[in-house]
C-alpha cells in the first residue's frame, strides 16, 4: 500500500479530482503504473501520450481490472470522440494538462512524504553495476528498494520512487541523462541524501560535447541534495578528483589506492579471470580481505564505492564483505552465461568507448579463444568515427582472436582493427545485426568456434539481445 490518497495525488500534480461511484478523496491507493497491464486492485493508472500508443485508450479497461483512479490529460468525452470507445463507465479521475509532468510532480511529492534516505547514483559508466553493489551491501542491514532494469530516466526514476513502501528503509536510485537540465529535474524528484558519481567518460557527446560538459551535467545531481547530504566520488577519475568541495560538503573519495585522498581503498587485487577477484579493502582502521564475484578491476572499484556508502549507513566491515561476496550479475551487463559449446559475456544493454574498453579487458582475461561481437555506439557526436576506430584498435591490441564489427558506424572499428591486428586471426564487418544473424545461421562455427568465450556489446538501439538469444539457443 502506498502512503498516498486520491486527494494527495490530485494536489501533488495540480489536477482537478472527479470522484465517481461514491469514492472518497481520503482513500489510500495501492500503486501507480503507466502500463495498463500492470494495474492492480486499488491502483492508479496514469495515461501517457506516446508516439505510437495513446494510454488514454485503455482507461475504461483499467477500471474493469481494479483501478481506483486514472490520471488523464483528456476528458472522457474527448477520448470517446477521438477513439469511438465507450467512456461512460469511467471511475474517478484526475484531469491535468500534461500527464508526464504530473508523473514527476506526484513522484516528487510522494518522495518528500515517505522521507526515507535515498542514495542517488550517476556517472558515465557503471551506474547499474554500482547500484547493484550498493543495494546488495546495504541489504545486509536494511530493507532496500532499488531501481529495476533501465528505469533511470525522467519516466523510470519517478516510477521507481513510487514503488517505495512503508517497509523500505533505504532506496538506491540510478539516474541517467543525455542532456543538460535532465539531472536537475531528476534531482528535484529524488532529493538524494547520498550522491554517488562513478566516473566522467565519453558518452552523450552529441549533446554534452566534452567531458567537462558531461561533468557539468552530471553535477546537477547536487542541485537538490539534502542539506546534510553526503557525496561519494571515484577518486581514480581525473575529473571527479578535482571536486574538493560541493555546496560546502567535502566529498568522500573511493578508489584503488592511486589517489591519497581516497578514504576507502581496494588494493592488492588478485584476479581470478572471469570468475572474480580477491582484494584488500581499507577504510578508517579497517583492513579486510574481500572476494568480488564479478570479473574485472572495475567491479573491485564498484565494491569500493559500495563500501564508501555503506560506512555512512553504519554497516560493519563484516556486513560489507558479506554483501559484496553475494553480488549477482545483471542481465545485459557483464553477465557470464556458461553453455555447453561456449561461454557468453552478455554486455549488450548499452555501450560507449569507456565501457567498450572495459568489456574488452574482461574478455581478454578468458583462457579460451576470445571473440568480440561489437556494434555501433550512439550519441557520440562529431568524433564518432574516431571513437569507433579507437575501440577497434583497442580490441586488436588486446589480442582478441576474432573481432566481429556490426553496424554502419562499426565499419570504423573494423578498419582500425585490421590496421592494428597482429594476433587477431579473423576480423569481419556486417552492415546490420540481421546480416550477422544470417551468417551465423549458415556457418556459426566460422565466426563463433566451440570452446570460445564471446563478448556481445553495443548500444541498446542495436538490439544485440537478438544475437544473444540466438547464440544461447545454438550453444546448448
Amino acid at each position: 500500500m502506498m502512503e498516498f490518497t486520491l486527494k494527495e495525488i490530485a494536489d501533488a500534480c495540480g489536477g482537478k479530482l472527479y470522484l465517481k461511484n461514491g469514492a472518497k478523496d481520503d482513500t489510500f491507493v495501492t500503486s501507480l503504473v503507466i502500463d495498463s497491464r500492470k494495474i492492480e486492485p486499488g491502483g492508479v493508472f496514469l495515461a501517457t501520450l506516446g508516439e505510437k500508443v495513446d494510454g488514454h485508450r485503455f482507461i475504461s479497461r483499467v477500471y474493469e481490472t481494479g483501478a481506483i483512479l486514472a490520471v488523464t490529460q483528456k476528458t472522457p468525452e474527448q477520448v470517446q470522440d477521438e477513439t469511438g470507445l465507450d467512456c461512460s463507465g469511467w471511475g474517478s479521475y484526475v484531469l491535468v494538462e500534461d500527464t508526464l509532468q504530473a508523473l514527476k510532480d506526484i513522484a516528487e511529492a510522494y518522495r518528500l512524504k515517505v522521507g526515507i534516505p535515498i542514495v542517488g547514483i550517476t556517472g558515465s559508466v557503471g551506474k547499474t553495476s554500482t547500484k547493484e553493489f550498493i543495494a546488495g551491501v546495504l541489504s545486509e542491514k536494511y530493507k532496500v528498494l532499488k531501481t529495476e532494469g533501465n528505469f533511470n530516466n525522467e519516466i523510470g526514476v519517478p516510477l521507481t520512487l513510487l514503488r517505495i513502501r512503508p517497509e523500505h528503509e533505504v532506496a538506491v536510485v540510478e539516474m541517467g541523462i543525455s542532456d543538460f537540465g535532465e539531472m536537475h529535474r531528476l534531482s528535484k524528484m529524488v532529493r538524494p541524501d547520498v550522491c554517488v558519481m562513478t566516473n566522467i567518460g565519453q558518452c552523450h557527446l552529441e549533446n554534452l560535447k566534452t567531458r567537462d560538459g558531461i561533468l557539468k551535467a552530471k553535477s546537477e545531481i547536487f542541485d537538490f541534495m539534502a542539506e546534510n547530504g553526503e557525496i561519494c566520488l571515484n577518486g581514480e577519475d581525473d575529473k571527479l578528483s578535482t571536486l574538493c568541495e560541493v555546496k560546502g560538503h567535502k566529498p568522500h573519495f573511493f578508489g584503488l589506492g592511486e589517489n591519497p585522498e581516497e578514504e576507502v581503498r581496494a588494493t592488492r587485487i588478485e584476479s581470478h579471470g572471469l570468475w572474480g577477484s580477491d582484494a584488500v579493502l581499507e577504510f578508517c582502521d579497517t583492513c579486510m580481505e574481500i572476494h568480488v564475484p564479478l570479473p574485472g578491476v572495475h567491479m573491485v572499484l564498484n565494491a569500493a564505492a559500495a563500501a564508501c556508502v555503506a560506512r555512512l549507513f553504519g554497516l560493519s566491515g563484516e556486513d560489507i564483505a558479506s554483501g559484496i561476496e553475494q553480488i549477482q550479475p545483471v542481465s545485459g551487463r557483464n553477465n557470464l552465461i556458461r553453455l555447453e559449446k561456449y561461454t557468453l559475456i552478455d554486455d549488450c544493454y548499452n555501450a560507449n568507448p569507456a565501457s567498450m574498453r572495459a568489456a574488452i579487458d574482461l574478455l581478454a582475461m578468458a583462457d579460451t579463444a576470445k571473440v568480440a561481437v561489437l556494434g555501433d555506439m550512439f550519441e557520440l557526436g562529431e568524433n564518432s568515427d574516431a571513437l569507433h576506430a579507437g575501440v577497434g584498435e583497442y580490441a586488436a591490441a588486446a589480442g582478441i582472436d576474432r573481432i566481429i564489427c556490426v553496424g554502419e558506424n562499426a565499419v570504423h572499428m573494423f578498419d582500425a582493427a585490421v590496421d592494428r591486428a597482429e594476433k587477431t586471426r579473423h576480423i569481419a564487418h556486417f552492415p546490420t545485426r540481421d546480416a550477422l544473424l544470417q551468417a551465423l545461421e549458415k556457418e556459426r562455427e566460422e565466426y563463433i568456434p566451440d570452446g570460445s568465450t564471446v563478448l556481445i556489446k553495443a548500444s541498446h538501439g542495436m538490439e544485440f539481445g537478438k544475437i544473444l538469444e540466438f547464440l544461447r539457443a545454438q550453444g546448448t
